[in-house]
């Protein structure tokens, strides 16, 4: 599978933030301040150049009512817009701070949350470059700033402590900053990964569907067309003395037939027949790597019986478990030298798949990743050399992974043990357990076809 572009990981994003939630956000942050102030003067008695700051607060007031005003609460604002109001409201705390004694003010540490939010929702770039902006502005406030006075008494604090409160905060600014970006990373990753699952099982759904409306079409139409045929014949019959006319009749008939003909051979492809949802175990895997056998690759299929005469059992033909095969199969081509299996066996209680190949093998640090989306390796030259076209990203191990787990399978990733230097099976190996009750389709009566209304 081909993924979307606009699902790989780091690709830009349109539409990050609705404007009404960073409004939201700030009038927050402008009530705490004006709030914060009051006190500081009222209770505490702290000097402030009150009228400054005042005017700090005002400026966010009159950006957010222009906001409010020029554009629609549900505005989808882009990556460059979200930066620059982040960037503003950085400018605005660190102004405020420096008015209000810089680092000896205890509020220094809101300075982390435009930086936070960025990690949380812009890209890479514009989180260090706002990141770096807020290191650069915390390094200034430790040097200049207004003094706080305290009952008219200036309020400083020993070296050390000045050290330690600026180390803290750029430590608070780096940490938080690379967590919210790997959380929310790991967030958008798996997001992108399971809209291209959902979209890969609709395209399946679709193509089932339409076999279905293909069906009903086939027989909705077939009784028209054979009384579009009778009539026809008759005419043929009647016309006897007039050739050109005959001529008409005949042709009408045939086309007819034709059309018939093309209905029955759509119909056969696309019935919606309950025979259709299910199929004999060896029959599911050959459709499920039939795209992949013409690859240069040989791909065998081992059935391994729990008795000699036991008969494989006839599973559910559901296109999660198709697709999600499919991919597993194609990925084990992928990287086969020139060789790959595909072993079943089960038991009253489970069936188990096994799909390995003769090839590299999974990077022995990555078996405990594999699965995961967007999951990227350093790749050799020689793989480079080999495989020049491939670009692996785990996304189709993490569809075929989040599919067959819908229908109840467990899947285990590995290395096949080397068990003599010329032993073949040295590759990767995939086992897929279900238990049989969630696979197998039994052997009892089928029931009716379904009625197309």
């Amino acid at each position: 599978m081909t993924p979307n572009p606009t699902l790989t990981k780091g690709a830009p994003r349109d539409d990050v933030l609705r404007l009404r939630t960073l409004i939201l956000i700030r009038w927050a942050a402008i009530t705490g301040q004006i709030v914060t102030l009051f006190a500081a003067d009222q209770i505490y008695q702290v000097g402030l150049p009150l009228g400054l700051c005042f005017m700090v607060v005002g400026a966010s007031v009159i950006v957010n009512l222009l906001l409010m005003f020029l554009f629609p609460e549900n505005t989808m604002l882009t990556d460059r817009q979200v930066f620059f109001m982040l960037a503003f409201d950085l400018a605005q705390l660190v102004l405020l701070l420096w008015l209000t004694g810089g680092l000896t003010n205890p509020f220094v540490l809101l300075i982390v949350a435009p930086v936070t939010i960025s990690a949380t929702a812009l890209s890479t770039r514009a989180t260090l470059v706002l990141g770096g902006a807020a290191v650069a502005s915390v390094s200034g406030l430790a040097v200049t700033h207004l003094p706080l006075t305290l009952q008219g008494v200036p309020f400083t604090l020993p070296a050390l402590f000045a050290f330690g409160f600026w180390l803290a905060v750029v430590i608070g600014i780096v940490f938080l900053g690379i967590y919210a970006r790997r959380v929310a990373g790991e967030i958008h990753t798996m997001q992108d990964a399971l809209l291209a699952t959902q979209m890969a099982l609709a395209r399946a759904q679709k193509l089932t569907d339409l076999g279905g409306v293909v069906a009903a079409a086939a027989h909705e139409l077939g009784t028209p067309l054979a009384t579009i045929k009778l009539v026809s014949t008759e005419l043929i019959d009647e016309l006897d003395d007039d050739p050109d006319l005959q001529a008409d009749a005949r042709l009408i008939r045939e086309q007819a037939e034709r059309c018939r003909e093309i209905l029955r051979s759509m119909g056969r492809a696309g019935k919606d027949d309950l025979h259709l949802r299910q199929a004999p175990l060896e029959a599911l895997l050959r459709e499920a790597a039939e795209p992949h056998m013409a690859r240069g690759k040989t791909v065998d299929f081992l059935l391994l019986p729990p008795e000699e005469d036991d008969i494989a059992p006839t599973v559910l033909r559901q296109p999660e478990i198709i697709h999600g095969l499919r991919n597993l199969i194609q990925n084990a081509v992928d990287f086969a030298d020139g060789q790959v299996w595909v072993e079943a066996e089960w038991t009253p209680a489970q069936l188990t798949l096994r799909i390995i190949d003769d090839g590299p093998g999974y990077p022995p640090q990555m078996i405990g990743r594999i699965g995961e989306p967007f999951m990227r390796s350093r790749r050799s030259s020689a793989d480079l050399a080999a495989r020049p076209e491939y670009e692996g990203m785990g996304l189709g191990l993490f569809i075929a992974k989040t599919l067959l787990e819908r229908t109840g399978a467990e899947l285990t990733f590995d290395n096949a043990a080397r068990t003599s230097a010329d032993n073949p099976r040295k590759g990767a190996i995939v086992e897929v357990i279900w238990p049989m009750d969630r696979i197998s389709a039994g052997r009892g009566a089928l029931g009716h076809n379904p009625v197309n209304d």
